[in-house]
């Protein structure tokens, strides 16, 4: 079984998982209906680039 030769300190063990993170999602404010979306995605109201996008059932 390997076994380390010398202690890793906390610097060196927290450098190397520094790229291990949380991934925040883009959220905007739409101009166009006023609602909080996710950038480059359609609306909750169907609204994308100002244009209605999606029929309402």
């Amino acid at each position: 079984m390997a076994t380390p030769s010398n202690k890793n300190s906390k610097s060196h063990k927290r450098n190397r998982r520094g790229h291990i993170g949380l991934n925040v999602p883009n959220i905007v404010l739409d101009k166009a209906t006023g609602e909080y979306r996710v950038s480059h995605r359609v609306s909750p109201s169907g609204v994308y680039n100002g244009k209605k996008v999606t029929e309402d059932k």
